[in-house]
């Protein structure tokens, strides 16, 4: 199981509901904030819900 990282790039103002607590959940609050995460199928599903909202890359 790997690791990868989040991070927000963008803003969460006029998004929906479920976008936001997404964000939220994945533990992004700020834009430019990052936060490792394993790739599992929960958090890959997440990131795939906001991906027009954050970057991803492999942690090493």
């Amino acid at each position: 199981m790997g690791k990868i990282k989040v991070t927000k790039v963008k803003s969460a103002i006029n998004r929906t509901k479920s976008q936001k607590l997404t964000l939220e959940a994945l533990g992004l609050k700020k834009i430019g904030q990052t936060v490792e995460h394993n790739d599992t199928s929960n958090i890959l599903g997440m990131i795939n819900k906001v991906n027009h909202l954050v970057s991803v890359e492999e942690a090493k």
